[in-house]
């Protein structure tokens, strides 16, 4: 039988009425592995990667990978065979880019609450780049680095203000949030940031958000962005790289965002169109990476119509994919078998174990469903092991990687006493 391939997921399709990922058997791996699993495609992911390359073909061009949106060893381990380099955001992600064999002269650290521990482990190990988010960290850095007797690397975050029409959580380039300095105080922070003997300015730096999947925003970005390289660099800095972000959405839900080549052809363009297009560039995806290379498998443990609303409960819950219970967010959920014979579809409300009413994967979704059916999330492949928790001591997932038909138990199922092995009793009075 011809397989049949999900929309907008390459790598997933139906191969005899059982859902595969790169030809393996989603069922097999539930079986063995138990639920809640998440599961990844090697594939998906170079694939995803392979667009960006194709787009900053024949540039001077740095993808570093962000890895906050999934930040397993062997994923990193992936990407950095790839040659990408890393966006962190915390001293134990640089620990996991170093165990992973990354390159440290690739790491850039973002973030608007560096502590000066982070800081001096940083430096310590010489990363690339130190993206500020604001005029306060400059001066601790500039002091942690003198105390160190060693220049800091910096790139100060622009807030452009422009809005990425995404969920107002993800969004980060407007004139509210608490990421980046304001456009307005761009070139006198520069100035200060120049005449600090502990720093060393060599870029700048811009994200406006996530999920966007749309080309204006990254296109009124930029412009502003260049303008603000000009007005810099005629105050007599010079600016060695243009790190412009990431945040290209995925389709979770029929949405279309700019393929990563396309969308960069049209910036690179006005980048050339500016006199700009031989810079060294860098930029962060991490979504558009990993998100659709991930499924999460679960089962159906009950069923419990009702007048109003008819409940599907699973065993994967908000502490496995606190996506929706955060952002409201959607992902598509599909049988992992197809019935030979179609049987009438119910409306289900699914929903995790978790004694949350917020604590639900899907809202209204018509499936055909039986007590111990296999389903699987769509979409899963970023933020949600990475935001995974041990909420009501509930162990986090599994997580297999799929190559060209072998898998690998890349994280392995943790227990309840995984849960409270750091925790102690404390001695009788």
């Amino acid at each position: 039988m011809t397989p049949s391939a999900l929309p907008g997921q390459p790598h997933l399709a139906y191969r005899d009425h059982e859902l595969c990922l790169e030809q393996v058997r989603l069922a097999d791996l539930a079986l063995t592995h138990g639920t809640p699993l998440f599961v990844y495609s090697k594939a998906a992911m170079l694939a995803a990667l392979a667009a960006y390359q194709r787009g900053f073909q024949g540039r001077k061009a740095l993808i570093c990978y962000a890895m906050k949106a999934n930040s397993n060893l062997a994923v990193l381990q992936l990407f950095a065979q790839a040659g990408c380099g890393f966006d962190i955001v915390s001293g134990g992600e640089l620990q996991r880019v170093l165990a992973a064999g990354g390159d440290v002269k690739k790491v850039i650290f973002s973030g608007v609450g560096k502590t000066r521990a982070e800081m001096r482990q940083a430096l310590a190990a010489g990363i690339a780049c130190f993206n500020v988010e604001s005029e306060a960290e400059l001066e601790v850095l500039n002091q942690v680095a003198l105390d160190l007797g060693v220049r800091a690397p910096v790139s100060i975050r622009v807030n452009p203000n422009v809005d990425p029409q995404t969920h107002p959580y993800i969004s980060t380039g407007l004139k509210g949030s608490k990421f980046g300095v304001a456009h307005e105080r761009t070139v006198a922070t520069y100035q200060r940031a120049a005449a600090l003997q502990g720093l060393h300015v060599v870029g700048i730096d811009c994200h406006i958000g996530s999920q966007i999947t749309q080309e204006l925003p990254y296109l009124d970005a930029v412009d502003r962005m260049l303008d603000l390289v000009q007005d810099i660099e005629a105050a007599g800095i010079p600016l060695q790289h243009l790190d412009f972000g990431g945040g290209l959405g995925i389709d979770y839900n029929g949405d279309t965002p700019p393929a990563a080549d396309a969308l960069w052809r049209l910036l690179l363009a006005k980048l050339d169109a500016r006199g700009f297009g031989q810079r060294q560039l860098m930029i962060e995806p991490g979504r558009s990476l990993v998100g659709n290379a991930g499924v999460c498998l679960t089962q159906v443990l009950y069923l419990k119509p009702g007048e109003t609303k008819n409940f599907c409960i699973v065993d994967a819950a908000m502490n496995d994919l606190p996506r929706p219970a955060m952002y409201q967010a959607f992902h598509q959920i599909v049988p992992l078998a197809q019935k030979p014979a179609p049987e009438p579809a119910t409306s289900w409300e699914v929903v995790g174990p978790v004694c949350e009413s917020g604590d639900w994967i899907g809202h209204d979704r018509a499936l055909a469903l039986q007590p111990g059916d296999l389903l699987a999330v769509l979409s899963a492949g970023a933020y949600c092991m990475s935001m995974a928790s041990n909420y009501n001591t509930r162990g986090r997932a599994a997580e297999v990687l799929v190559d060209q038909g072998r898998c690998c138990v890349i994280r392995e199922r943790e227990s309840a006493q995984d849960c409270f092995a750091l925790e102690h009793l404390p001695d009788p009075a």
